[in-house]
């Protein structure tokens, strides 16, 4: 029993031994051969399902029998740029040419039998590892350009394969090269920290129409972190904390989103244009066409979302007049010029914190204004043609805080289309003390609110790039003010008595309406738009035309306060004439003193 034990061990270590030697054997035989044929294949595969434009090439490749598993090296997928330049010629290049490069490709759980004998291609992971990739984009059309061979993907591979199909693609920490040419120049990007992955791949004959398929992937996933880059003035640096996209989902996610500009006295010496950073927390782009998008830059969406975050401005001190027209700063102008094809069907804000800063020369210093908790939503943000043929009107809802005081209602609504950029603003300021003005008017205004409560703010105006008109309703108590004025030496602003005086006195209406129960004042107003104002300083130029009516301030009495104000300026010259000339005579009688008694000190008696 001992001896046949023996030799039942001595049979399977003979049976083993052969088996494994069989394998290696069949392991060797296997790589020698398997590469250029594998070679073949892929480089078969690629030249028919891009038309000839791609060739794909590698080093080596190596068959793990026992893994299951197919190590690649040196891979490369590269354009041909002759095919390129020649279907250019003809009006059917397409917009991004892909490089790819990658030291080691493996493929995990394949069928190397299945493809040679069935003709089917089976994999079940495929890992690019620290993959480097270039995207050339340059608008060479702008929409799907017919072609002669109008076959499908898979048909046009039918000949040499049934079917494709991969289960999951991993390409991690990816290094990306991204080339614009759709410009006036070149503009060119590098993302690192950059994971890319793609779900259930196939081509088959029941996948090849399938539209909820993104490059036949049933999901394909970004993640970008830690972004950071300059813009091409230098003046500012953008940054993304975390970016996610999936095809599935058509979902685009960034989270912390900024814009920060170089320090304040540096930007101001290299730019005349105004300074601003931007912040957001989130936004969340829905039903996001990236396809539509990564052909020909055509952002289109059903819903995008800006949540919590702030946008601070601050007008450039050495800014000059502008000499164009800045009609090009109204939202409905800017577009219609704005170079990508937008189609977004709702936008909303949520919790932005807005300020807008100026410095005033006249007083040395600097105003503040605030709109603060901002939220909204707009309606038709598109200048998409087809989009504009069935509804040209964008509208915006918005609700905020007025120097974190007034509740702000307001509706905008603007035509798309007119040349006349024609637009209407209606809403209403709450309840708020007058005084929470103070940081921004004393500065900007050199006018001091001492008491005053705004019990209501009412406006509805239509305006477009030349007039502005319509009705303003402005209703308070107890308003009185200090009138300012700058004191250089000591670097502050100080109390204008006699300016002061006339305005609380003369000028101002305390109340609106002056009596409780009494009709308010009211005024409707027509303001014509100087060509150099922006879409903001107009709409704050025309609500200025409608208050000051509202507060005594109509144009008699304008009138009235201009010339006082020019005979306090022509007392006041004639008072240092006077002053001078007291001076020059006190300097006379001073210098024919002296003068005389030098002369007796000369000519003693």
């Amino acid at each position: 029993m001992k001896s046949r034990l023996k030799r039942w061990q001595k049979v399977t270590l003979i049976i083993l031994g052969s088996l494994i030697a069989l394998i290696l054997i069949l392991a060797l035989f296997v790589n020698q051969y398997w590469s250029p044929i594998l070679a073949k294949k892929v480089k078969s595969i690629v030249l028919k399902s891009s038309d000839s434009l791609y060739h794909v090439d590698f080093s080596d490749a190596k068959l793990h029998i026992l893994r299951g598993e197919v190590d690649i090296y040196n891979l490369t997928l590269t354009p041909d740029t002759t095919v390129y330049n020649r279907r250019k010629a003809n009006h059917f290049a397409p917009n991004n040419l892909v490089e790819l490069r990658v030291k080691r490709l493996t493929i995990s759980h394949m069928h190397p039998f299945k493809l040679y004998f069935d003709h089917v291609l089976d994999i079940g992971e495929v890992i690019l590892k620290a993959p480097e990739i270039k995207v050339s984009y340059e608008l060479n059309h702008t929409k799907d350009t017919a072609t002669k061979d109008n076959r499908t993907t898979w048909q046009k591979l039918s000949k040499t394969l049934k079917s494709v199909h991969i289960g999951q693609i991993v390409l991690g920490d990816v290094k990306f090269k991204y080339e614009d040419y759709s410009g006036n120049k070149l503009a060119i990007s590098e993302l690192k920290e950059m994971n890319l992955g793609a779900t259930d791949l196939l081509i088959d004959s029941a996948t090849q129409t399938d539209r909820s398929r993104v490059l036949f992937c049933r999901d394909i996933d970004a993640d970008l972190n830690n972004y950071k880059a300059n813009t091409s003035n230098g003046l500012y640096t953008y940054s993304i904390k975390a970016l996610h996209l999936s095809t599935q989902t058509s979902k685009l996610t960034l989270e912390g989103l900024d814009l920060q500009p170089i320090e304040t006295s540096v930007f101001f010496e290299k730019s005349r244009k105004d300074r601003f950073d931007i912040h957001l927390d989130s936004l969340e782009v829905d039903r996001f066409d990236y396809i539509t998008y990564h052909k020909y830059r055509v952002i289109n969406a059903s819903h995008l979302l800006l949540t919590k975050g702030s946008l601070n401005l601050f007008t450039n001190p050495n800014k000059k007049k502008p000499t164009t027209d800045k009609v090009k700063t109204y939202p409905n102008f800017g577009l219609k010029e704005l170079k990508a094809d937008l189609n977004i069907d709702t936008i909303d804000v949520k919790g932005i914190d807005i300020t807008y800063t100026e410095l005033n020369h006249k007083s040395g210093k600097a105003g503040t204004i605030t709109f603060d908790h901002s939220s909204g939503r707009f309606l038709n943000v598109t200048n998409n043609p087809q989009a504009l043929q069935k509804n040209n009107i964008c509208t915006a809802a918005l609700t905020s805080y007025f120097m974190n005081r007034g509740k702000v209602n307001v509706i905008f609504k603007f035509n798309l289309t007119d040349e006349n950029v024609p637009f209407s603003y209606k809403g209403d300021v709450g309840p708020m003390d007058l005084r929470a003005l103070n940081k921004g008017i004393m500065a900007l205004g050199l006018v001091k609110i001492n008491t005053g409560k705004l019990n209501r703010f009412e406006f509805d105006i239509n305006a477009d790039n030349r007039v502005a008109k319509g009705r303003i309703s402005l209703l308070y108590d107890s308003l009185k003010v200090t009138v300012l004025k700058p004191d250089t030496d000591n670097d502050r602003l100080k109390h204008a008595v006699i300016p002061t005086l006339f305005a609380n006195i003369m000028v101002l209406k305390h109340n609106n309406p002056d009596k409780p129960g009494g009709v308010p004042r009211a005024f409707y107003v027509t303001y014509n738009r100087p060509k150099d104002y922006p879409f903001f300083k107009t709409i704050w130029h025309t609500l200025l035309t409608g208050i000051k009516p509202c507060i005594g301030l109509d144009e008699k009495m304008q009138k009235t306060v201009k010339d006082k104000i020019a005979q306090q300026s022509i007392k006041k010259q004639e008072r240092q004439l006077k002053k001078a000339a007291r001076k020059q005579r006190r300097a006379e009688r001073q210098q024919k003193k002296e003068a005389e008694k030098k002369e007796k000190a000369e000519n003693p008696q």
